[in-house]
Parts: structure tokens; C-alpha cells; sequence
């Protein structure tokens, strides 16, 4: 069979492209395996390039006392991404007109006693500048020892003095997205596990997300593992009750399901246009938050602006960016807290570009 001139043309584009694919998931190999070789990390990534395209790898092991490895099923607890869902479901009812965003903590939990009562917004909550006292920053893993209900917990923890004027200063912690949970809760009539299945879950086919617990810890559970860095060794991680984080990090998932997220979201298939906006405007004058995220015009390596997610604790650390423009998207959840993920992210960010 003999080839027409234009057949070897488009022969040639085709081997073109695909040896220009290949070469960039060989860089994205290198960047990983010498995060894993040499700085410690285990887990699983996905990093979507400027044509749009995912790549996906799984390194390490889920289980260093059975050498079970990541795969891409690994599920981790995703801890502060929990805050991005929650926020999203605040957006939600915003929309059916259930939260006003100007309205305070005591219009929709009149039992509330912290003094914020009458003080504090919702969009004060979702900022991290509601002022409220956050005993929970120097209390270590204490409060999550012993699981609490919903209310027990919010009375210990998150009815507290105004330390700060409400809109003044952002300054972030749990307090204000476990509040939400309340108020979601209490204005959606749905428990925030029930309203997150119905609002994202469900619609998204996010099957292997929900809210982290001993039953859910199947053979995908990544376990994790503390780093010590004078001796160069891990460590299991501290025993605690994922739950007790309620909204502000519960939750557990992968990082195909977490893509699911990021594309429906930023896609803008999981709110309307004017909810959308709402949720990614960044308050420069609050430390740069949108709700549920951070922006940046651009920082360091990165020369266009994005939004940012991170999530870390003991034994757990997530990183989660979504560039605007060129439309680059990088998800990374590890089982150790001795890794700079935004480090990592940043080099994946620039082999992307290329």
C-alpha cells in the first residue's frame, strides 16, 4: 500500500504528538519517583496538563507493616478539603435561598451562647474571620480523642469570646466550618453526611468519598504515618475520631474521585454562574480566601492565578491546585506529614506547561 503525501504528513503529527505526550509523562515520573526515592512520599497523584489531559500514579505503600502499595483506589482522610465541601453546600443552599450570607450565626441557631451570636456571618465563617476564640489551634489531637456529638462538641470548643472584631482579620482554624455543619444541618433538615450525598456525592458518582470512620477503612486504606525528621523514620500516626472535625475535616476520598470535583466544579456543572462567582471571589484584604479555598494572582512558579486547597494532620497531608487559565490541575494526597506537597505541586505544575 503505498502512502500519499498527505497520509505521511499526518503520520508524522500523530508520532509527534505522541512522542511529546510520552516525554511528558516520563517528567512527570521523574518528579514523583524522586519525591518518593528521596524525600519520603507515598501516595497518589493525578495532574491534568494545558490540553486538558489527566495522568494518574500510585507509589509507596498504604500499609508499611503488610508492604501493601497505593494504588489508584487508595482512599485517604483528605482532613481541611473537607472545608471546600462544605462550602460548596453552603453555595448550594444559597442558591434555593435557605442561607443569606449577610445573616448571622443566631438567625439560623438561635441555641447558639458564644458571643459571635449576633455578631458573626455566615460569610464571616466561611472566610475565617469570624474572631471567635479557636482553642482548637493549641489543643493538639486532644479534642479528637473521644468522639462527641455535633452539639457537645461546638459547647466545649466553638462557643468562645470574640478575640477579634468579626471581618477584620482572617485567621485560619476549624471553629467557623464546624459551625457551618450547624447551620447546614439545621437549615437543609439533612445531616451534613445525608446533604453532602445528595448535593455532590450522588450527582458526581464520587463513590469512594464520605466521611472518614473505622467501618470505611477497607483493603484501599492508605494508613498513615508520621515522620520524624532527626531520625528519618515513620512512625503509625495518632489514634483519633476523624468525625470529631465535623465539616472543617472529616472526610476521606481519592484522587479519582477529587478530579470528579475539580472538573464538575470549576467546570461549572456543580453551581450556577452567580454561586460560582460567590465561591471564588478572593478577599485579598482576608488573606487572599475564597470560600472553601485560597486564590493567588500567581506565586513563585506559578505565573497565572489559581486556587489552592491544602489539607495536613499527623499522619496525612492533600494538596489540591487548579490554575485558571491554563487550566493545569494538580491533586496530591500522601500518608506521611514529612513531604512539601506545594513544593511537589509546583514542579508538576511546570513539566504541565510544557
Amino acid at each position: 500500500m503505498k502512502l500519499s503525501i498527505k497520509n505521511i504528513a499526518i503520520l508524522v503529527i500523530i508520532v509527534f504528538i505522541n512522542s511529546g505526550l510520552a516525554a511528558q509523562k516520563s517528567a512527570f515520573d521523574s518528579v514523583v519517583n524522586e519525591y518518593h526515592n528521596k524525600k519520603g512520599f507515598n501516595g497518589t497523584i493525578v495532574v491534568v496538563d494545558k490540553q486538558g489531559k489527566p495522568w494518574m500514579k500510585a507509589v509507596g505503600e498504604r500499609n508499611r507493616s503488610t508492604h501493601q502499595m497505593h494504588t489508584l483506589d487508595s482512599k485517604f482522610r483528605i482532613l481541611s478539603f473537607t472545608k471546600a465541601f462544605a462550602a460548596i453546600l453552603v453555595m448550594k443552599l444559597w442558591e434555593q435561598g435557605k442561607i443569606d450570607l449577610d445573616a448571622t450565626i443566631g438567625t439560623y441557631f438561635p441555641e447558639y451562647t458564644g458571643a459571635g451570636k449576633s455578631k458573626v456571618t455566615i460569610h464571616h465563617m466561611l472566610t475565617y474571620s469570624s474572631g471567635i476564640e479557636d482553642p482548637l489551634g493549641e489543643a493538639g489531637v486532644n479534642p479528637y480523642v473521644v468522639k462527641k456529638n455535633l452539639d457537645a462538641f461546638i459547647k466545649e470548643y466553638c462557643s468562645g469570646k470574640l478575640v477579634r472584631e468579626p471581618g477584620t482579620e482572617s485567621v485560619y482554624g476549624n471553629v467557623e466550618y464546624i459551625l457551618l455543619q450547624k447551620i447546614l444541618e439545621k437549615q437543609s433538615g439533612l445531616s451534613f453526611e445525608q446533604l453532602l450525598k445528595k448535593e455532590i456525592l450522588q450527582p458526581l458518582k464520587m463513590s469512594s468519598t464520605g466521611i472518614s470512620r473505622p467501618e470505611v477503612e477497607d483493603k484501599h486504606w492508605s494508613k498513615g504515618y508520621i515522620y520524624n525528621d532527626s531520625t528519618k523514620t515513620f512512625t503509625p500516626e495518632t489514634k483519633y475520631v476523624s468525625e470529631n472535625f465535623f465539616a472543617a475535616g472529616s472526610m476521606y476520598s481519592t484522587v479519582s474521585d477529587l478530579l470528579k470535583l475539580d472538573r464538575a466544579l470549576f467546570g461549572g456543572k456543580l453551581l450556577g454562574k452567580k454561586a460560582l462567582e460567590k465561591l471564588l471571589t478572593i478577599n485579598e484584604k482576608l488573606g487572599y480566601t475564597a470560600y472553601g479555598f485560597w486564590g493567588s494572582t500567581g506565586w513563585g512558579n506559578f505565573k497565572e492565578p489559581f486556587y489552592y486547597r491544602t489539607g495536613g494532620m499527623e499522619g496525612a497531608t492533600s494538596n489540591w491546585i487548579h490554575a485558571t487559565k491554563s487550566g493545569v490541575t494538580i491533586i496530591v494526597l500522601c500518608n506521611n506529614d514529612g513531604v512539601n506537597l506545594y513544593e511537589m505541586s509546583e514542579q508538576l505544575y511546570l513539566e504541565a506547561l510544557r
